[in-house]
């Protein structure tokens, strides 16, 4: 009798898992051109949902009340062309030139209009959102936002990649070049400024716009090398060195996750992170984990505990076994209507592993570390740390459940979209039922991502194959190549208790602590809080003043005097331990 139970068990696990990969073929099928033609009619102004609208425009969501996502947002909108500029230039829509050209117009539009956040050289490019007719949205807001420059120079050095390889130079130089230019500078002259994450909750630091700034800055110098712009390709390429230290410090090794924000006060485990995997994959650069790839050990750890974060606090997902897909969220303390799962969350899960997919089968073996193995264990209880070959039982066994695995996230998109295939923001935790604004714009990317994914297909690399760094955990200044011989390492660490949204930061008297300008202070790492920790690379055997700083919605409390001071060894590293005054 137990045999026949065992099997009757194992027989209905494989039947789900049949059932739930071939509902996800079906839903790919059906929902891609819904998913296409709702993310083109959010497009002004021949959108038939963006009226009002000026030309190349994206809409958040025609939804004006309850909420009202009747905006533009630059994190949106380049997100959204991203996944047009690709579909374009890798040919799978050759139609879509014309809206790319437009969204190009309107960005650079919008660049120069004066808004809260500042005009285009005090500041203003870190505005979130516009109104529709390309005039400053003027009312309160959490601002600003430091990724959509980012993501928008990603997506017009993608499309003026493609038109210099095709020729068409003096267009990218004369006309691309200038407006690309102005993102890349603001993002060289204030990554590590304070920044509302894409939450628009948390003004901290935060894993997703270092690692887009990231990738940014690495694409920006390659563009202003291949044009000849070599002064500023040594900026941009020492921005990236120092953005790639500092995306280091958001790894919480004791938790296993990515740590989403320096603050905010929760768990930091976020979509936020999953997000990051798959707008910063490169599928030249395997599975490194120095910018989190989507199969590398850290992200697949990190994976596993956003993941499972969601499986008891969501109706939906209750008697889901334990290594099978669930609805995912924003992140399980949002409040936002009440919490719920998000479209473009669950497929962004799905996405991270079909990329993984994309590059295990490519170089022909995965490698299971001690980092990853709690994610691995999912599907293969036995595994151990190693490499296993494409060729052998494990990699097919492996390979197989996460794809399986990764069809459950689409599968429960699937079930909780209505018969006519629109996507909202949110669907109810408990019923299902779609909530929030009414067809999002990306909700409609993300599911066109996602299955391009799954079919395996790939698009430009950004450079991240190679990359290293010394940095250690919480470093946020230094070089991706290493302190260099004329630095020593001190390792900071303040321990502070701080309230929602508020952030430490230290600032001292000599430049690499930022010359008592708090404007250039150096924020610290909430990974361990109530300890914030930062690691600085300094000139050796030089004395030093410091002090910790607070901020808060733009407001600098210093801690009470004296100075601290310390003299900085002649070689190696030190330790400074403080508690805030």
């Amino acid at each position: 009798m137990r045999t026949f139970v065992v099997l009757s068990v194992i027989l209905a696990s494989v039947s789900s898992a049949l059932a739930q990969t071939a509902s996800a073929a079906a839903y790919v099928v059906t929902e891609s051109p819904i998913a296409k033609a709702g993310l083109l009619a959010n497009i002004g102004p021949s959108g038939s949902k963006s009226s009002g609208a000026k030309a190349g425009i994206v809409i958040a969501s025609p939804s004006t009340t309850n909420p009202d996502y009747l905006y533009t947002w630059t994190r949106d909108s380049s997100l959204v062309f991203k996944a047009i500029i690709d579909q374009y230039t890798t040919g799978l829509d050759t139609s879509l030139r014309g809206l790319i050209d437009d969204f190009f117009t309107a960005e650079s539009t919008l660049q120069q209009v004066s808004n809260p956040s500042g005009t285009v050289s005090t500041g203003g490019l870190g505005e979130p959102k516009f109104n529709i007719d390309e005039t400053a949205f003027t009312g309160a807001w959490g601002r600003p936002q430091r990724d959509g420059p980012a993501l928008r120079a990603t997506a017009l050095i993608t499309y003026a990649n493609y038109l210099y390889g095709s020729g068409n130079t003096t267009f990218v130089t004369n006309t691309l070049w200038p407006v690309i230019k102005l993102d890349l500078d603001y993002i060289a002259n204030n990554w590590n400024q304070t920044t509302f994450d894409l939450w628009e909750e948390v003004s901290s630091s935060s894993f997703f716009t270092t690692a887009v700034q990231h990738r940014s800055m690495r694409e920006g110098a390659a563009l202003a090398t291949k044009l000849g712009v070599t002064a500023l390709a040594s900026t941009y390429t020492s921005a990236a060195d120092s953005l790639l230290c500092f995306l280091q410090s958001y790894w919480n090794p004791t938790g296993g996750y990515i740590t989403a924000n320096t603050g905010g006060g929760r768990s930091g485990k976020d979509a936020n992170t999953v997000l990051t995997s798959i707008h910063t994959f490169d599928p030249a650069a395997g599975c490194d984990a120095v910018t989190f790839q989507p199969c590398s050990d850290k992200a697949l750890a990190n994976l596993k505990v956003y993941v499972d974060s969601f499986r008891s606090i969501y109706s939906i997902n209750s008697g889901i076994a334990s290594n099978a897909a669930v609805a995912t969220g924003r992140y399980p303390e949002d409040s936002y209507y009440n919490g719920n799962p998000w479209y473009l969350t669950t497929l962004a899960v799905a996405e991270q592993l079909y990329d993984a997919l994309i590059v295990w089968n490519a170089q022909g073996s995965l490698t299971v570390t001690a980092t990853s193995l709690p994610f691995f264990q999912q599907f293969s209880s036995s595994v151990t740390a190693g490499t296993y070959a494409s060729s052998s039982t494990t990699f097919a066994t492996l390979t197989t459940s996460i794809k399986t695995f990764a069809d459950g996230f689409v599968a429960i998109v699937a079930k909780y979209t209505p018969s006519g295939g629109g996507l909202s923001e949110q669907y109810d935790k408990a019923t299902g039922a779609q909530l929030s604004a009414a067809d999002l714009t990306w909700s409609y990317a993300a599911a066109l991502t996602a299955f391009e994914a799954r079919s395996g297909t790939t698009f430009a690399s950004w450079g991240a194959a190679g990359l290293t760094t010394s940095c250690s955990a919480g470093t946020s200044t230094g070089s991706g190549s290493g302190s260099g011989a004329d630095t020593v390492t001190v390792n900071f660490q303040e321990t502070a208790t701080t309230t929602f949204g508020e952030n430490i930061y230290l600032v001292g008297s000599i430049s690499e602590l930022g010359n008592w300008d708090p404007n250039s202070a150096i924020a610290l790492s909430a990974a361990n809080y109530p300890n914030w920790q930062v690691s600085v690379a300094l000139p050796p055997s030089t004395a030093i003043q410091y002090k910790y700083i607070r901020i808060f919605n733009g407001a600098v409390t210093w801690e009470s005097d004296p100075n601290r001071s310390l003299t900085t060894p002649a070689s190696g590293s030190a330790n400074e331990n403080d508690t805030w005054r």
